[in-house]
Order: structure tokens, then sequence, then C-alpha cells
């Protein structure tokens, strides 16, 4: 390796283009070559060296992201970069489209700086992953950390430095659209999958030639604005925050995150843009975040329509001042900054703090070694980008199989056997780009395997396997133009001519002639996306009444389920046979959802976020904060909490998920009834496969403080261990319980595990565990 002095960087600026050495390997068994990076204190010299030599407005074209074609066309971004007014560029996603503007950037700027290249990668890049959601439903980490590996490898390999994710936003509203890009409900499991996404986007370094850095966003609350109403306002108490909300984004900033983006709401009345206390105070100050911040698109333009600004002038100074190091879509730092700097209005301080963090990124990226590090030579430029030979495509399906979680398996319909006459129906069974979910970065739709293609392939010649569409999505032409606005050229959501009566009558016929009916039904993907928020989660009409029309028949009515959030399930519950939560499961999806149906994959996810019985019920989640009247089954609901017009509880729970085999749980074992301060405990449980089958389940460890100096949730995850067993097999699953896993926020929001008991809860869901108890001293 060779290791750079800091006269040896600061020399390197005049030869930027220079590769550096490599040798080793990443670390995390990929065997692709690992970048020796300069101390820490190389580091500082060479920035600081750098930023001395730089003009203002030098300075200030490092604050400035923009999007290739959205924010301004290539030519005039290209005259903007050479000009030194450029940092980064996002939504250019190939080697030949980046290329020239690094060339603009190190051949023709007055200081050579690189830029970098970012993209919106979230559940994968040319190969399509689950989504985050979907992911999640794993409750396997080794599953999503590779997930983001494979995108990684695939990004950098196309030229990407830099990734806006993960999204580790917590969602208890499902009204959300954005619901689906997060992992669910619970800051425990959302902070392990924040970590193991962080761990595999950057590997070992985000210099290496194969990791992209990590952008956590959006920090912070995002998921919880008020409504569900996407862009919408949070007011939330600090004690919430902290012991709910904010977790995740630690999680991931303590993995290595060497980027934070910043939400788009407002907390408590201030904008996350222009907040002090989130940029300055808790995240650098109380968490020591070394890296670089980033608007969210156009948001500081947004701080006069959110109020707190009166101008663009004000609207620059808020941000800067606040800790947003780079402005995304930029139109205010370019216009504003100079003059305010000035007159004296911004410090040079904040200019250059922001500055450092930036150029502190690139150097992290290892694009002051080489620029070109990802970009490569234009002689290795792949012929086809789209070519199937750059896909992944058995990670994906792995993946995909792991997060389908079955709800529903009445008489054992599933699995279905691979002869006989099968029927593959619904307005979702056949659709390439909604089964890749939103934000399917540089996915191509072509390539995706639909449900009906993953039927076909897996029977082959052994049955007969026929097709309705059955219904369109929704009726609602209201809906069908919104979903279609970005891009009325290619349509997503394109309308069969027939009246809905003609599809239903064609759906039937083809079930009256099936033994199985197959019926893809949900949410195109527009439908659960950024700005998609739903005022129902309810099945569309149309798909409602052709489900009714479906089960008539009297045909086993197997459901498979397309969505990014949790659905109004209570029609399919009460009358499917079977019923199959797949979410958006990406490019391999129709071969994880056949490998499932035929059992040639037995279904292990998990739901990592609770489903109502109605929009009523939101927010329903599993951990609220105990009450003094809380409604008990099987006692008198009067003058309890709860809804008197439907069950209380939710429709499917937090950490539900069947499989094909069945599993029995002991009773909870722990090593001893006290813990000391500073002690360890043991708890177990032994878990059999009662079953014929071979399968996995996940156990799930729960804590419940019982008597605390606040109010504290009915219980908390706090552990899960996925395990496979064959029929018959035993085996016995441990978890460590010490002070740190009893610790919460007090009033004063003080850290701390308070003396006395706490109850151990032990299952397979978040409601069916058993139980023991024990005393902190």
């Amino acid at each position: 390796m060779r290791m750079f002095s800091a006269l040896a960087v600061a020399a390197s600026l005049a030869c930027l283009s220079a590769a550096s050495a490599f040798a080793a390997t990443d670390g995390a068994g990929n065997g692709n070559p690992a970048v020796a990076m300069p101390s820490a204190s190389a580091k500082q010299a060479f920035i600081d060296n750098l930023i001395r030599r730089m003009t203002l407005d030098e300075k200030i074209g490092q604050l400035r992201l923009i999007s290739i074609g959205a924010d301004m066309p290539a030519p005039k971004l290209m005259e903007e970069i050479a000009a030194g007014r450029v940092g980064g560029t996002f939504n250019s996603v190939t080697r030949a489209d980046n290329r020239p503007l690094q060339d603009a950037a190190v051949k023709h700027s007055r200081l050579k700086i690189p830029i970098f290249f970012a993209y919106d990668i979230v559940h994968g890049h040319r190969t399509v992953f689950p989504i985050s959601l979907g992911l999640a439903s794993s409750w396997d980490m080794s599953v999503v950390k590779h997930a983001a590996r494979v995108a990684a490898e695939e990004a950098s390999a196309d030229g990407l430095d830099a990734t806006f994710a993960p999204m580790v936003d917590i969602s208890r509203d499902p009204r959300w659209g954005r619901t689906s890009e997060g992992f669910g409900e619970d800051p425990y499991l959302v902070s392990q999958s924040a970590r193991a996404s962080v761990q595999g986007f950057q590997g070992s370094s985000p210099a290496n030639p194969d990791s992209l850095m990590a952008f956590v966003k959006h920090f912070a609350l995002y998921g919880a604005v008020e409504g569900g109403r996407d862009y919408n306002v949070v007011d939330m108490s600090p004690m919430r925050m902290y012991q709910d909300y904010l977790p995740p984004y630690r999680a991931g900033i303590d993995a290595g995150a060497g980027g934070v983006m910043i939400a788009l709401n407002s907390i408590n009345g201030t904008p996350a843009t222009s907040n002090k206390w989130l940029l300055r105070d808790l995240l650098r100050d109380e968490w020591g975040f070394k890296g670089v911040t980033v608007s969210d698109h156009g948001a500081i333009e947004e701080l006069m329509r959110h109020g707190v600004a009166r101008d663009g002038r004000e609207a620059a100074k808020l941000a800067i001042e606040a800790g947003v190091d780079m402005s995304m879509a930029d139109v205010q730092y370019l216009k504003q900054l100079p003059d305010l700097v000035k007159s004296g209005e911004v410090p040079m301080r904040d200019i250059d703090g922001a500055v450092r963090e930036v150029l502190g990124a690139k150097y992290d990226m290892g694009l002051f070694a080489d620029p070109y590090r990802r970009i490569g030579a234009a002689a290795q430029d792949p012929k086809d980008v789209n070519a199937e030979s750059r896909l992944h495509r058995d990670a994906a399906r792995d993946a995909a199989r792991k997060s389908i979680v079955l709800l529903e398996n009445r008489h054992d319909t599933l699995p279905l056997a691979k002869t006989g006459k099968v029927a593959v129906i619904g307005p979702l069974a056949d659709a390439k780009i909604d089964i890749m979910g939103s934000w399917s970065a540089a996915g191509v739709a072509g390539q995706a395997v639909t449900l009906l293609q993953g039927v076909r392939d897996a029977l082959g010649a052994n049955a007969q396997v026929t097709y309705a569409r059955g219904a369109n999505i929704t009726d609602d032409p209201r809906v069908v133009e919104y979903l279609n606005f970005l891009d009325w050229d290619n349509p997503e959501v394109v309308q069969d001519k027939r009246t809905p009566q003609q599809m239903i009558d064609e759906a039937v016929q083809v079930a009256r002639s099936a033994d199985t009916l197959v019926v893809a039904v949900g949410e195109s993907r527009g439908m659960s996306h950024e700005a998609s928020s739903r005022t129902s989660l309810s099945l569309p009409g149309s798909q409602l009444a052709l489900l009714q029309a479906l089960k008539a028949t009297g045909k086993p009515l197997v459901v498979v389920l397309m969505n990014g959030r949790p659905l109004d399930l209570n029609w399919p519950k009460a009358n499917a046979d079977a019923m199959l939560e797949t979410w958006y499961t990406g490019t391999e999806g129709g071969h994880a959802i056949a490998d499932v149906l035929f059992g040639d994959y037995n279904p292990s996810g998990k739901l990592p976020i609770s489903f109502p019985r109605s929009i009523g019920q939101i927010p329903t989640y599993y951990n609220q904060l105990r009450i003094g009247r809380p409604f008990t089954p099987g006692k008198p609901p009067n003058y309890t909490s709860q809804y008197f017009e439907e069950d209380s509880g939710p429709l499917y729970a937090f950490g539900y998920g069947l499989s094909y085999t069945t599993f029995d749980v002991s009773k909870v074992n722990l090593s001893a009834g006290t813990l000391a301060r500073g002690g360890k405990l043991d708890a177990s449980v032994t878990v059999r496969n009662t079953g014929k089958r071979e399968g996995e389940t996940v156990v799930q460890l729960y804590l419940q403080d019982v008597a605390a100096s606040i109010v504290r949730p009915v219980k908390e995850l706090k552990g899960f261990r996925k395990i496979a067993l064959k029929p018959g097999e035993s085996r016995t699953v441990h978890f460590t319980i010490d002070e740190g896993l009893l610790k919460f926020y007090n009033a004063k929001l003080q850290y701390v595990a308070e003396p006395g008991d706490f109850n151990v809860q032990i299952g397979l869901d978040s409601q069916h565990v058993g139980q023991a108890t024990f005393t902190l001293k």
C-alpha cells in the first residue's frame, strides 16, 4: 500500500487524476482491493491547505449538489463544474455520463477538485432487491447487509460514489407513502437494519473502489409527519424522540455512515433544514458526527414556504448557520452566500466548516487519490450497461423469498402441488414495473420476473397455467391521473379499456376451469411512493370486487399481496384460503414468490410493522406506552382504552409470520432471578420443530419495565435470533441480558437503567410470548 504523508497529499493537488496503489482486500470477504488511506492528521493537513487556496466563490461552489437534467442541462452543468461552482452531482448513473463531468472538474477547474456522484440506491441498483420493508421482514441482517453490498458493487461499477440511503425513518402511520422505503415501526429492528445497510454499502471503507458512501436519511423524525401526509409537520416530546425515533439514525452514524441527508419536515416548529439544535447540538456535539450533511431536494428554498425565512437571503443564512453543508438542487447558496459573507452576516468560519466536511467526504471516498477510482478508463466501459451478466439474480431471489410473510394458510392450502391447472389472476400478476417497487434506481422493468412468469417457470410442462388480468389497479380516474402525472408519455398505470364487469367475467371463466387461483392484488408501486399518502388503506374497489367474484367460484383462493404499506385486509383474511405478503420483491420477485407457493422454499418472514384492522385504529404499533385503563381481552371493555365498534389490537401483529411447519417454544428460563449492575444473566427457550418440514423461524426477545420513573412501553424488542430446524429437531436459544438493554431516557433525558423488576418475554411474534421475571439491583 502507498501511504501518503501530509506533504505528499498536498502535492497530489498537482496530479489529482493519478490512481492510488492498492493492496490486500477490503475485509468483507469480497476479494476486492482495499485502499490504504492516509492518517487523520494527513487528511486534516491536506484539507486545510486546500481551503487556504480557495476563493470564496470556489468554497461556495463545493456546497452545491446539482442534479443533471432535472436542475440544469448537461452542457450548463459542465460549465458550472469547470468554473468550480459544483461540489457534486446526482442522477447520472453510467461511467460514460460521469466521466466528462469529472473531466470538467479535474482538467478544467482552477484547483482541480474532483466532484462526487450520488444516487438514490435504496434497495438495489441494477439488480433490484425487495423494498426495505421487505428486507426487514427477513429479520436477517446478513440479507440486509448483502443487498446493500451487491448494490454498492453494481453502482460503483457504474461510476457512482455515494447513495442517499439507508432510509431509517420509524413509520407508525401506514398512510404515509414512504413507509415502503423504511424498515418498519420498531427502533431496535430498524437500528439493526440501519447498521447492516451502512456496513454493506461502505464495506471496510468508503474509499474502496467497490464501495459507496452511505447518507443516512431523513434526519430527523420524517416518518412521524402529522396524519401520514408527506412533508408535513412533526410535533414530538424530546423523550419520544430519544426513545423511539432517533436511535436508527444514531445506529447508522455509529456504523460509520459518511453522510446524513436532512429531512423536509419541521420539528416542534423549526424546519430540520434550519434546525441548529438538530444539526449542531445533537448531531455533531452530542453524537460526534464528523461527516457531511446535505439538504433534501430544494429544501433551503422551501424555508420561505415554511414561513421561517422572509426571502432567499434569509433562507441561505438560516441553513448555513444551522449546519447544512451541501444544498441539493441549489439556488440560494450560490446567489446569497457571497454577499452574506462580505457583509459579515455569515462568518467565513461557517463557510469553511461546511467546505471542510464536503472535502473530507471526498477524501474519504478516495477521490483525491484518484478522481476516476470508480469511473475507470473509457476502454473499460461496459458495452451494454443493462447486460444480463451485470445482474445478481441469485442474491436477489434469495433475499426476496426470505422477505415473504405467510399471513394465512387454512387447511394447508400452501404449498401448492406442481400439477393440475393454476389460474394466475390480478392486475399485479404480470406487472414488471410494479414488482420492482419505488426507488428502483437503475433497475430495468423488462428484466424483472413477474408472478405470472415465475409460476410458469416453476411449473414448466407439469401443469397448465392460465391468466386473466381481472381488474385494473383502480377504476378511479383521479388516482390514475395522479399516478401518471410525472410521465404522461410513459405512464406506469395503463388502463385496460374493457369495462370492469367484462374483466371480471373473463377472470371468473378462467377460474372455473382451474384447480387453484393465485390472485395478485395490492398497490401499484406509485401508490407506495414519495408524495403518495393515502386516506384509505383498503384495496381499491376494482380489486376487492375481483376477489369477491373469484371467491364465489368455490375454488381455493390464494391471495398474493404486492404493496408498500400495511393494508386493510379484513376481507381477504376472512375469505382467502392462503395469503402471502410479498411487498415488492424486485428483479427476481416472480421466481421468489413461486418458490414459496410451490414449497421450494418454506416462508420464514415476519412482519416489521403492525397491520391495523382499520384506518381508524391508526396509530397501531406493538410497543405503545402503558396506560391506566388498558383494554384486556376477555374482560368487559367499558371504560377502557379501545374502539367499541371492532376488536382491539392489530389485525396482524408486529413480528407475526407463519411457516409450512409448526414450532413449539418452551417456558422462559433465566439463569438468575436478579441482575447486578455491570453483570449479565442468560434468558433462554428451547424451540422444537413439531411439523413435517424443515423450516426457519425468528425467536424474539421482548422486555417490559414493570415500574419506572416515567411511563414505559408495554414491551420492547431487545433481541432476535433466526434459526433453522429440521422436523423433530430442537434448539435452545440464548439471549444475554445486561444493564445496557434496560436503559431508557428519563424525564431529564438521562440514559439510565432504574432498579426494579423486569419481565422477559420470548416468543415467535410480539403477542404470543412466554414470560419470566428478574430484578435489577
